[in-house]
């Protein structure tokens, strides 16, 4: 066991002592069947945005739109390329790209080693990093920089200039495949574009209102309108109108944090930035400041996706007095990466 002491309200060990998958465990072969039964029209969705939106790095510094480029060899770019240059008798013509993508910038999973926190795991009365199921920094997620959370905040260099998730990496939802039953709740509908941070009794009225429900091993999607926003300004978004406009969780309510645990879904996805409002309205003592990812992520092992485009899906799913659907969502089978773009299908 690699953790004495999980953090209150956890899952860690539930799915076993080396998990890595955490709550996608949930998605078993019955919620699969469950998802394939809602397939009666035969039509199908997409759910991600273009991969070089939001547009410009303003959401997140440190996030950059993909850039394409052609494959190179001997200094010749592989774009449009006659293979008669290299047999003069061939008529083929070639095309062949390759991309520098942040992998979290658009429409997008989180993997379970994207969010820990500083937690006594190993019950030596000191605070390290650690992940879900008490995966440990520096040890199973590895990067170019060592950071000790010591009374100096000490940042040491590592021989490695890369990163790795050797533990929690995207490629486990990959291999589970992310398909099962999507349920969505049309925040829009209810709240339009104003901005709310909403919390459980906001949710659970929306819930009740439009009679949706929602069981144990589903994936449930929250509309809240603002990738429709992010589509509409066109690459170039506008971050002070965004900052003020739609819906986002409240990540400090208790209640809606013990419904998450209490609900059994198996990930929780949004069409908003961080699924969370953020930032968060300030508390007193050490605290998470992305508290619904401190949650789902480190305590739950429940992946969050973010971005997501679920306006012509849910004007669908009203229009037909639904709210259920086949959802196929497998990130990227990347090894190590810590989280993945996605192009999540809905089929109804």
């Amino acid at each position: 066991m690699r953790w004495k002491n999980r953090p209150d309200g956890a899952n860690w060990g539930d799915f076993g002592p080396d998990d890595q998958l955490g709550r996608p465990n949930l998605i078993s072969a019955d919620q699969v069947l469950k998802g394939a039964a809602e397939i009666r029209a035969g039509l199908s969705f997409c759910l991600s945005l273009p991969l070089d939106y939001p547009g410009e790095s303003k959401l997140n510094v440190r996030r950059r739109p993909p850039v394409l480029r052609p494959t190179m060899k001997d200094d010749l770019a592989y774009v449009n390329f006659p293979f008669a240059r290299i047999d003069e008798q061939a008529t083929d013509v070639i095309s062949d790209d390759q991309v520098l993508l942040s992998l979290q910038y658009s429409t997008q999973w989180d993997s379970l080693a994207h969010v820990g926190a500083l937690f006594d795991a190993d019950g030596d009365g000191v605070a390290e990093s650690v992940y879900y199921n008490g995966y440990k920094a520096n040890v199973d997620i590895v990067g170019p920089v060592e950071y000790r959370a010591d009374d100096a905040f000490n940042a040491h260099a590592c021989a490695s200039e890369h990163s790795h998730a050797d533990a929690l990496g995207i490629e486990n939802l990959a291999v589970k495949g992310m398909q099962g039953r999507g349920v969505l709740l049309d925040l829009v509908s209810h709240y339009g574009r104003e901005y709310r941070t909403v919390g459980y009794d906001d949710l659970m009225s929306v819930i009740e209102a439009d009679g949706v429900q929602i069981d144990r091993g589903d994936m449930l999607l929250l509309r809240t309108g603002f990738a429709e926003m992010v589509l509409e300004m066109n690459r170039s978004p506008d971050v002070a109108v965004l900052d003020t406009h739609c819906s986002a969780l409240d990540g400090r309510d208790e209640r809606l944090l013990q419904w998450i645990t209490d609900s059994g879904i198996a990930a929780l996805a949004a069409d908003n930035y961080a699924v969370e409002r953020y930032p968060v309205r300030p508390v007193s003592g050490n605290h998470p400041l992305l508290p619904l990812h401190h949650h789902c992520l480190f305590k739950l092992g429940l992946p969050l996706g973010e971005l997501w485009y679920l306006q012509e899906l849910a004007e669908w799913l009203r229009a037909n007095k639904r709210s259920h659907f086949m959802l196929t969502a497998p990130p990227l089978r990347l090894p190590g990466a810590m989280g993945s773009p996605v192009t999540p299908i809905a089929t109804v």
